[in-house]
């Protein structure tokens, strides 16, 4: 079984607090740091660019995990992995040229760098199944992306378990990330269902951030 990694998302993060709460994280046990990065098209919220990912990586060693939600990923990847982005996630669904996709993938490795591919709730998970071989990380959003402290929808659990079967099948080690509504409780859930890094949130930042992160392992 693979060990289970904390990703803390900043977008919770108290940034009156921002040089003790990040100091809390690199002390939590926590291994990701994760960046919802938002242009307020592709979903109805903003949040930031690369500018912010830079001051994050000279304060921290974590590994730095970027998941944009806009609508024009190819553009921006370089620019975050330059950044100092570990792992670039897009989504699926933002790209409507599917060869795309693939090139984009071959392109982050060709950088020596991870990259993942999301979906949100309502997109179909056999949409995946064509790009197994091709990414480090699959986000499965278990709640619809755009804002955080939303409730998560207890069907991700099935998706979860479909992907991992596939993967598993294939002989694929890759990642099975999921955000959304992660707390002590859905995520035993979803580690049963064979996630391994789970992204919170207000979880975390709303109560003692080490303790929480402990509670998720």
């Amino acid at each position: 079984m693979k060990q289970t990694l904390i990703a803390p998302s900043v977008l919770s993060m108290d940034y009156s607090r921002m040089e003790q709460e990040t100091r809390e994280l690199n002390e939590s046990g926590a291994k990701w740091l994760h960046f919802d990065v938002m242009d307020g098209s592709f979903v109805p919220n903003l949040t930031f660019g690369p500018d912010i990912l830079k001051g994050f990586r000279k304060a921290s060693d974590l590994f730095m995990d970027v998941h944009v939600m806009i609508n024009d990923p190819e553009f921006f990847m370089d620019r975050f992995y330059e950044a100092g982005a570990d792992n670039y996630t897009f989504h699926e669904e933002a790209v409507k040229d599917k060869a795309k996709i693939v090139t984009m993938a071959e392109h982050a490795h060709e950088l020596g760098k991870s990259v993942g591919i999301s979906i949100k709730p309502a997109t179909p998970i056999e949409y995946l199944k064509p790009y197994l071989s091709l990414f480090d990380v699959f986000l499965i959003m278990s709640v619809e992306p755009g804002f955080g402290g939303q409730k998560f929808k207890p069907e991700s659990a099935d998706r979860i378990r479909t992907l991992r079967g596939w993967l598993d099948e294939a002989g694929l080690s890759s990642h099975i990330e999921v955000d959304g509504g992660i707390n002590a409780e859905t995520a035993k859930i979803v580690k049963e269902a064979g996630a391994d890094v789970l992204v919170a949130g207000s979880y975390v930042f709303r109560s003692n951030i080490r303790e929480a992160v402990k509670s998720l392992e």
